[in-house]
């Protein structure tokens, strides 16, 4: 999974993007537990973005409450 996300931050960057959007991966048809889906995504676009590159934001885009605060905790959100 950290391996798509860094692919698609490399090929946004490679592209001289500066946002991008990401859904959570891997965690409806294929079960994949929300809360370790979620760690890794914020940890990979985190050790991303301290490179230099031109990708400046990077939003998750969730669809459940649940999500939703899984993310904010993990990106200490108020």
């Amino acid at each position: 999974m950290a391996s798509c996300y860094r692919s698609c931050l490399e090929l946004a960057a490679e592209n001289q993007l500066e946002s991008l959007v990401f859904c959570c991966i891997s965690t409806g048809e294929f079960h994949f537990p929300n809360d370790k889906a979620a760690e890794i995504a914020v940890r990979t676009v985190k050790e991303f973005l301290e490179r230099e590159s031109s990708v400046k934001k990077v939003i998750f885009n969730v669809f459940k409450d649940m999500d939703k605060e899984i993310y904010e905790q993990l990106l200490g959100a108020d």
